[in-house]
C-alpha cells in the first residue's frame, strides 16, 4: 500500500520511514520521513467521512481564498499527487499527504491555562481569516454533526425501543437529559431568531488540533481539517470548554477527577476573543458561556443514545461503557452549570481589563 500511495505522489518509498503518527481515533496516520524531508500520511476514514472528495474540496477552496486575502498564513493542505489532485484512491481507500511543519508539536491534554490560550487564539483566528469567505461554498463533510434537535429526535426514538434493562440501567441519564430539554429549546430558539451567524468553524477544537512551536508552546495553526464546514462559533468555544476544563477526560470512571478549571476557562475566553471580539455581533457574545453547555449536553445525549441502542456507534471496551461515558459528561455539565455565575465574573474582568490596556495605549 505505501509503495502505491507513495509512487502517486513521485515518492520513492525506499528513501523513507513509515511510522503511526498521532493519537487521532478516525483516520489513519502516518509520519513518513527522511533526514532531508518529512510528510503526513492519512488514510479517511470513509465510514466516517462518506463522501471524502467534499472535504477535498472544502480544503482546495479556502487554500484558494487564503492564498489571496492572507498569504503569510499558515495553512497546511494537502500536497498535490501526479494526476493534479490532493488525493489519491487506491484499491477505494482515499488517501492524502500533508507537508509536516518543522518544529511543531500537538499535546492531547490541557496541562497549563496557557496552552488552552494559545488553542483558542488558533481555532479564533482560522475563523477570523474565514469571515468574509462565502461559508455557502463549502459542502457539509457529517450531514447535522452538530444538529442537536436531531439529536434529541434519536434520543426519543432510542428511549422508544431500547430494552428495559438498559432503560432501568440509564435512569439517572434518561432523567437528566430530559430535564436539560431546555438547552436542546434554548438552541433552536437562537437559530429561528437568527442571533448565530453561519460561519466557517472547524467542527472538532480538541487540543492535539492545533499544532505548537516545540519550544515556546506558541500556537502556530490549526490541522485535521475534515469537519471544516459550515457552522455556529458555539460548536468550537463549546467543544474547548468541554476536552479542556476538566484534566479527566470523558473516559474516566471516577467522576470526583472531575473539576472545571476556571483559569482555562480564562484562557479560552481571552485567546479566542482577543480574535473574534470584532466579528461576533452583540448577540452572539451573550451566548459564549451557553457553548459549553451545548457542546457538553449533546455529548452526553449521544452517548446515552448509543447505549440504549446497544452500543452501535461508538467503540466499547466494556459492557456499561457509554453509559460511563454518558454519566460522565451529564457529571460534567451539572459542575459547569454551577459556575455560570463566575464565568460571567472571568468575562466582565476580562472585559474591564481590557478596556484597561486600551485606556494605557490611548494615554
Amino acid at each position: 500500500m505505501f509503495q502505491e500511495v507513495l509512487g502517486a505522489y513521485g515518492l520513492n518509498v525506499e528513501k523513507f520511514k513509515i511510522e503511526p503518527f498521532g493519537s487521532g481515533l478516525i483516520n489513519h496516520t502516518w509520519k513518513v520521513y527522511s533526514s532531508e524531508k518529512a510528510y503526513i500520511l492519512q488514510e479517511v476514514n470513509t465510514e466516517v467521512f462518506r463522501q471524502p472528495q467534499n472535504i477535498a474540496q472544502n480544503i482546495e477552496t479556502i487554500k484558494k481564498y487564503l492564498d489571496q486575502t492572507a498569504p503569510k498564513y499558515l495553512f497546511v493542505a494537502p500536497i498535490t499527487a501526479k494526476t493534479g489532485d490532493d488525493y489519491v484512491v487506491i484499491d477505494d481507500h482515499f488517501y492524502r499527504i500533508f507537508p509536516f511543519v518543522e518544529n511543531s508539536c500537538s499535546i492531547d491534554f490541557v496541562h497549563k491555562p496557557e496552552q488552552a490560550y494559545h488553542a483558542a487564539k488558533q481555532f479564533g483566528k482560522f475563523t477570523r481569516m474565514l469571515c468574509a469567505f462565502n461559508v455557502k461554498k463549502l459542502k457539509p463533510t457529517i450531514e447535522d454533526f452538530h444538529n442537536l434537535p436531531l439529536r434529541i429526535e434519536q434520543f426519543k426514538m432510542a428511549l422508544e425501543n431500547a430494552t428495559e434493562e438498559r432503560i432501568i440501567e440509564a435512569k439517572f441519564p434518561i432523567q437528566e437529559i430530559i430535564r436539560l430539554y431546555d438547552i436542546e429549546e434554548q438552541y433552536v430558539h437562537m437559530v429561528d431568531s437568527g442571533a448565530l451567524n453561519l460561519r466557517v468553524v472547524h467542527h472538532d477544537t480538541k487540543i492535539s488540533n492545533v499544532l505548537l512551536q516545540v519550544d515556546t508552546g506558541v500556537g502556530l495553526c490549526v490541522i485535521d481539517l475534515d469537519t471544516v464546514m459550515p457552522g455556529y462559533f458555539i460548536s468550537d468555544v463549546g467543544d474547548m470548554m468541554r476536552t479542556y476544563l476538566s484534566e479527566a477526560n470523558e473516559e474516566e470512571r471516577d467522576f470526583s477527577k472531575i473539576a472545571i478549571r476556571e483559569d482555562v476557562f480564562a484562557s479560552i475566553h481571552k485567546g479566542y476573543m482577543e480574535e473574534m471580539d470584532q466579528v461576533l455581533g452583540f448577540a452572539e457574545k451573550q451566548f459564549f458561556i451557553y457553548a459549553g453547555k451545548f457542546m457538553i449536553y449533546m455529548q452526553a445525549v449521544r452517548f446515552i443514545t448509543d447505549f440504549l441502542n446497544g452500543d452501535i456507534y461508538y467503540k466499547t471496551t466494556y459492557p456499561e461503557h457509554n453509559l460511563i461515558r454518558g454519566l460522565n459528561q451529564i457529571d460534567l455539565l451539572t459542575k459547569y452549570m454551577a459556575k455560570e455565575s463566575r464565568f460571567q465574573e472571568i468575562i466582565q474582568k476580562i472585559n474591564e481589563d481590557r478596556i484597561g490596556e486600551g485606556t494605557k495605549i490611548l494615554n
